[in-house]
């Protein structure tokens, strides 16, 4: 069966001496010292490799079942929860006024990592149940604040979000749910929500739905759009539970993966919903959630694909195959261990560099995040509204592909169940799909942020790594060439694919449309080419200094150095096919496919 370490070593070398937390200009950085962050890891590190991993094959075995309309999570998953919840681990970034911890969102970010590694499909039962904190805490009323949220922050209630229907995705403007105004001020939500992770379980008293619908006589399209409350148990005055409202399950999804989170098909006929927000702008209450979300979903990317690195090293230490092309290396064995092979180093060393530098581009999202929030940074939010659909775009894609890369390591037993990497994988390949398709991230990214607000994030983006080179002139020449100018020839592509877009994008849309993919990498490329610029840089300072753990700094530079050599020139690549244009991509009709 597989196992998961929380690499504690990595997360705390990236929160202390890359990210330099206590120095930041950021209200509550400055209580994040190097002991108290070392023991909320370790804690948190334990809690997974104890608790939540052993859950994961077997929970992915058993998977969910609806009994009676009442959704029955894997035998083990509420004794799991519970200890989640008493050692208040559910509200460790919330507002203390509501019983969170109020710890900033970067330490939040760090454990959720940990806890998706270990099992994914558990981490997402807290990992929802926050986003909905996270809308009501924005938009709600006092008395809605006062009535959800310290529930929610215990996780004693979970939260939900429901937008996609059988005939819309993407395309929220096709909505149909709508929301009748009822005399008492509530409304009656109904219509039919689908892929809705977590719509029911056993684990909590109540869920807490926030349901995308429209209120009848409206705008049309997604300006008509309105977000409720909406409880499965309706909540009197004095915070007690009610009846059971009007929504049930009408079936849980079978998919490919994360078995043990339940994807429900929900009913909503004629449901009390509570309006959150604004009438006509549910859309704006929502984002507060997919925006949280997905640079969530970027984190669970990477995550799954640093366990699965950890148990494919594992075994290519073990499994004996064939002989070391430059001789034997375990003489008094029939063969030498798989990682003697260079194709076997190959792989793990993508894996490794991946998992690495996405861990060190997700971590300063969330600083970035923490920085507009708590300090009232407007740059800063500018710049992680930019960087949000690379994160969740590129560390996705990546992540199912390294394991992928995990699973080929072990060969045919990649392939048996037993094994377990295929869970990995399984796992993984959602993260690619939900909070918005990865193709929707890279229209996104070109089509709105990349000119938002006149292009001014884009351009401070570029100003950054600029800067960061100018700064890095007094580096040792071996630091300077080897990171800062592929660094450099890697940034210089990506402003000449965004210059690309600028001439030839408003001429014809589809020029800008057909290259956005292959930009969302791009611009993946180049952040974690910078992140690793950034590691390596401190491990150069560690080692000169001679703090620090001597082996693990020597061996940040490699790694990074290898990034660097053999998967940043990857932007070249994709410059090539954004510069060919639209007309190979739609050359064809539709009658040629």
């Amino acid at each position: 069966m597989p196992v998961y370490n929380a690499p504690i070593q990595d997360i705390s070398f990236l929160l202390n001496d890359v990210l330099k937390l206590q120095q930041q200009n950021i209200p509550g950085y400055d209580a994040l010292e190097p002991e108290l962050l070392q023991a909320i890891l370790e804690e948190g590190g334990k809690l997974a490799s104890e608790v939540l991993a052993p859950l994961n094959a077997s929970g992915d075995r058993e998977g969910c079942h609806l009994e009676n309309g009442v959704v029955r999570t894997p035998k083990g998953f509420k004794d799991a929860f519970d200890k989640v919840k008493e050692g208040g681990w559910t509200g460790l970034d919330c507002n203390p006024e509501f019983g969170g911890q109020g710890l900033p969102y970067i330490v939040a970010t760090a454990i959720a990592e940990i806890f998706a590694s270990a099992n994914m499909a558990f981490g997402m039962y807290p990992g929802l149940t926050h986003g909905a904190y996270s809308a009501i805490h924005t938009h709600g009323s006092a008395e809605q604040k006062a009535t959800y949220l310290p529930q929610l922050v215990s996780c004693k209630w979970t939260g939900t979000m429901n937008l996609t229907e059988p005939h819309c995705g993407t395309d929220l403007g096709l909505m149909r749910s709508k929301a009748e105004p009822n005399q008492d001020g509530s409304y009656a939500i109904t219509g039919q929500k689908i892929f809705i992770s977590a719509g029911d379980h056993d684990l909590a008293e109540n869920i807490i739905h926030l349901v995308l619908a429209k209120i009848p006589g409206g705008p049309a399209g997604v300006k008509g759009i309105s977000l409720f409350i909406v409880p499965k148990f309706l909540v009197q005055k004095e915070g007690a539970l009610g009846p059971r409202n009007k929504v049930s399950v009408g079936k849980i999804e079978e998919k490919m993966g994360i078995h043990a989170n339940a994807t429900c098909v929900m009913n909503f006929d004629g449901a009390t919903g509570f309006l959150l927000g604004q009438a006509h702008k549910g859309m704006r209450a929502m984002f507060t959630m997919m925006n949280e979300a997905r640079l969530g979903v970027g984190v669970q990317g990477y995550a799954q694909a640093e366990v699965a690195y950890q148990n494919a090293l594992a075994y290519a230490k073990d499994r004996l195959q064939g002989r070391a092309a430059t001789g034997p290396e375990n003489p008094d064995d029939a063969a030498d261990p798989l990682i003697v092979h260079p194709d076997i180093r190959r792989n793990l060393m993508q894996q490794k560099s991946f998992v690495e530098g996405a861990r060190a581009f997700a971590y300063w999202g969330a600083m970035l995040i923490d920085q507009g929030n708590l300090a009232g940074d407007e740059p800063a939010h500018g710049l992680v509204s930019l960087l949000t659909p690379v994160i969740k775009g590129f560390l996705t894609d990546r992540g199912f592909e390294f394991c992928v890369q995990a699973q080929q390591i072990f060969g045919g037993h990649g392939y048996i169940e037993e094994w377990g990497m295929s869970q990995f994988a399984r796992d993984a390949r959602i993260a690619m799909i939900y909070e918005g398709a990865n193709g929707v991230q890279a229209l996104d990214l070109v089509g709105r942020k990349l000119g938002q607000d006149g292009g001014k994030h884009a351009l401070a983006f570029f100003e950054l790594i600029k800067t960061f080179c100018a700064e890095s002139a007094s580096e040792s020449p071996e630091f300077k060439a080897d990171f800062i100018e592929p660094l450099k020839t890697a940034s210089k592509q990506l402003q000449e694919a965004a210059l690309y877009f600028m001439q030839n994008g408003l001429k014809s849309p589809n020029t800008a449309l057909a290259g956005s993919y292959d930009f969302m990498h791009l611009f993946g490329h180049v952040c974690l080419g910078y992140v690793w610029a950034r590691m390596a840089q401190q491990a150069f300072r560690n080692s000169a200094q001679g703090t620090g753990d001597a082996a693990f700094n020597e061996t940040k530079i490699k790694t990074g150095l290898y990034y660097m050599q053999r998967e940043l020139p990857a932007t070249a690549l994709h410059l090539a096919r954004i510069k060919s244009g639209a007309d190979p991509v739609m050359a064809l009709t539709a009658d040629q496919f």
